[in-house]
């Protein structure tokens, strides 16, 4: 067979999407034996199965993940040349989105993203989940449209676009006994420190400039996440590292003073990243280039 048909491929794409032939039947508006019998034609072609029934669905081979890429650009490429307007229409669709993300961007992202998607598009959700080592896997399934935060471990194999960028600052009890409008190196020294063991990020980033200034904080408390830290400060005579913008939104709301570091401290990038299988997803692509209209900034 040398030639393959353009319905063949669309089919080939849905049922990658859905892992389904009767889902992708539908999306394409088909009989579900036309779809089986496109999918018959491109294995014959392909002299591969592409796609395996699991319990889980129709999971493609590795002949399947290779060609998907080149497939799905191909469909979006005919879809410009013959000017078909864009599938995705913000304001009438009904979908949820799954984002990824730091404790950190649940505050600084999370309020702002949901007020515009309430103004524009009143028929989306999102559901947010942490970032963990799963993240990876369910970037590339699909069960994650995109992951925004400091990810170090997501720079390689994913694309990746920069939003905004991020240093640190301290934060301090207003009414701290010793520490009042700025810190000093040797104040920085001496007093506890809560240290925040966030996994699957870059922070340790700032542990590396520390000791590259052979500079130890007293750690007399450690947690898990950024979100109740400012109550505890607020409460207690230590001092935290935090990222610039978390500072700032965390003083609105607690008793807290929000400091220099009394030595320089590393700048970072807060970026979205997401996997190469849906590139050219309509609905990705306008969920990143919102995330992008919203937060693309030298700072917020």
């Amino acid at each position: 067979m040398a030639k393959l048909k353009l319905d063949w491929l669309e089919v080939f794409v849905q049922i990658f999407k859905t892992q389904s032939v009767s889902r992708a039947a539908m999306q394409l508006g088909m009989e579900q034996a036309s779809a089986s019998i496109a999918l018959n034609k491109l294995r014959q072609h392909f002299d591969d199965r592409l796609f395996v029934r699991t319990a889980d669905g129709m999971v493609p081979t590795p002949r399947a993940q290779s060609i998907y890429p080149d497939l799905q650009e191909a469909l979006a490429r005919i879809d410009i040349a013959r000017g078909m307007p864009a599938a995705f229409l913000p304001s009438e669709a009904v979908r949820e989105f799954r984002i990824a993300m730091t404790d950190i961007s649940e505050i600084i992202i999370l309020p702002k993203l949901i007020n515009h998607l309430q103004k524009t598009a009143p028929e989306l959700s999102v559901t947010a989940e942490k970032i963990s080592s799963e993240t990876r896997q369910r970037l590339a399934s699909g069960d994650v449209d995109v992951a925004v935060g400091f990810l170090p471990d997501l720079e390689a194999g994913f694309y990746q676009q920069a939003l905004f960028e991020q240093d640190f600052v301290c934060l301090a009890a207003k009414e701290h006994p010793r520490v009042q409008g700025k810190v000093t190196l040797l104040q920085f020294s001496k007093e506890g420190h809560i240290a925040v063991t966030v996994s699957s990020t870059g922070h340790v980033i700032v542990d590396k400039v520390l000791a590259k200034h052979k500079i130890e904080r007293r750690i007399v408390l450690r947690v898990p996440s950024f979100l109740g830290v400012a109550r505890i400060v607020a409460q207690t005579e230590f001092l935290v590292i935090v990222p610039r913008q978390l500072g700032i939104a965390l003083a609105a709301q607690e008793h807290v003073q929000v400091l220099e570091s009394p030595l320089p401290l590393p700048h970072y990038k807060v970026k979205q990243h997401w996997h190469e299988r849906f590139h050219l997803d309509a609905g990705s692509i306008w969920l990143r280039q919102t995330m992008t209209k919203l937060f693309m900034t030298a700072s917020l």
